[in-house]
Formats: structure tokens, sequence, C-alpha cells
């Protein structure tokens, strides 16, 4: 079981960092990722971090502003979000990949965010970017 919280209201330019707590697995085996849905729009994925955090993953547009991180002594996955944007204004989700794929493409490239991939997804979390 997964629940995301942490989210909020903020200005353009400001910073957040929701946090994404774990229950009832082995949580250092699995990686964990966020997921975001806008209204009106598909659900898409934002990070990814691999169960001993040593593999990361950011889709284009947060990177260098977003940065994903553990701490599996508390089962528990940040997501540290600055310089936001009103286009970063979703409900934001996090979930479990038991298989923890994003481990095998550690320095080849090419991982992908594919939602069947991850299970467990925990309730989602509103952050809302005021221009």
């Amino acid at each position: 079981q997964l629940q995301a919280f942490g989210g909020g209201l903020v200005q353009t330019g400001g910073s957040l960092r929701p946090s994404c707590v774990a229950s009832g697995f082995n949580f250092d085996d699995y990686a964990i990722g966020w997921f975001r849905q806008a209204p009106g729009k598909d659900r898409e994925g934002v990070s990814c971090i691999s169960g001993l955090g040593r593999d990361t993953f950011y889709t284009d547009s947060v990177k260098g502003r977003f940065t994903i991180s553990r701490d599996n002594a508390k089962n528990t996955v940040y997501l540290q979000m600055n310089s936001l944007e009103p286009e970063d204004t979703a409900v934001y989700y996090c979930a479990a990949d038991r298989h923890d794929r994003i481990q095998y493409y550690s320095g080849i490239g090419g991982y992908l965010m594919r939602q069947s991939d991850f299970s467990s997804w925990g309730q989602g979390t509103q952050v809302t970017v005021s221009s």
C-alpha cells in the first residue's frame, strides 16, 4: 500500500516536496514512480527511482527542476519540486514496480515509465501552481 501526501498550492517559481509512504511489502525491492494527471489530460510518468536508489528517471519537462530520492529506513520516497510552473498543476500519484525494471537500464538508457509496469497505486495528492 502506498500513500502520497504533501501537495499544496504554491505560486510560480515555488517549491513543494510531496512524500510517498509504503507499507505491507519489502520496500527495498521495489522501484517507486511518481505519475501525474492534469485535468483533461492522460496520466503521465514524472520520475522513478530504483529500489536501492541508484538509478533515477525524469521526464523531459521536469529535468533540472525535480529531484527524486528515497529513505528505505522510513519506507518513503520524496519528490522535491523546484521552480514550479502552472503546467505542473496536477494530481500526483505514486506507485510501485515490483520488478524494479529501471535498474536494468542503468548505464544504457532507454527506460520508459509504463503505467502497466506499476501497481499498488496510492491516492493522489493535489499540486496547484498559480501564475
